[in-house]
């Protein structure tokens, strides 16, 4: 792909898919500009890099579409001051967006390949103050420290309140819940040490995070 379609294709992807998708913060549209999105794409699937889809990873993962990782820094009102927990590195692409808004990104992910490339795509691109790790998260992750904002990529079939019980006072957890076809994108804020706000965001769908549980199924 040509030096000028790259760009052509970057600026469509910000004003066709992600500004129509109600993102209208500047900041989010500019950083969405200017980070490379194509670096952190598998080669095989460069020419679907700002397309407006699912792109294919590894181990039969995904990348979110633009639109929706724009709705995703939107809707957590990310400031430079906070600490972000993400569960699910993925390509590094919403880790790399993240760490160029917050103070510090601890991100992790169940498959090292994704770690160890993310973490190279990162080191390539001026960015230091990401954290990657290794491990299945999908119950947690540093469950002893206290985030500003957590983000999970993938969905929970089924809600779990560990991730809400790690935020901070005023900390905000963005999550999808659900099964197929529609999932409820959903943003819940901690408001004091035993109370919750919840608000629903958007309908979407997306796959679950590795080993997430399954709701139970009546059996006759």
């Amino acid at each position: 792909m040509a030096e000028l379609n790259i760009e052509e294709a970057r600026f469509n992807m910000v004003e066709q898919q992600v500004r129509p998708w109600e993102v209208l913060n500047h900041n989010i549209l500019d950083l969405m500009m200017d980070v490379p999105r194509e670096a952190f794409v598998p080669e095989a699937y460069q020419h679907l890099a700002f397309a407006d889809i699912h792109v294919p990873l590894a181990h039969a993962q995904v990348m979110m579409a633009p639109k929706q990782e724009g709705r995703v820094l939107q809707t957590l009102t990310l400031k430079n001051t906070d600490r972000v927990l993400e569960i699910g590195t993925g390509s590094g692409y919403l880790t790399a967006l993240l760490g160029r808004l917050v103070n510090h990104v601890d991100s992790v992910d169940i498959y090292d390949t994704f770690t160890k490339a993310a973490e190279a795509a990162l080191k390539a691109h001026n960015i230091a103050n990401v954290s990657l790790n290794t491990g299945d998260a999908v119950s947690g992750w540093n469950k002893e420290v206290q985030y500003d904002a957590i983000v999970l990529t993938g969905s929970l079939p089924v809600f779990n309140t560990q991730f809400q019980e790690q935020l901070t006072i005023g900390g905000r957890l963005f999550v999808i819940v659900g099964e197929p076809p529609i999932m409820e994108a959903r943003l819940i804020t901690r408001v004091s040490e035993q109370e919750w706000i919840e608000d629903s965001v958007f309908e979407t769908s997306i796959p679950a995070l590795v080993g997430a549980p399954l709701p139970r199924r009546f059996v006759l």
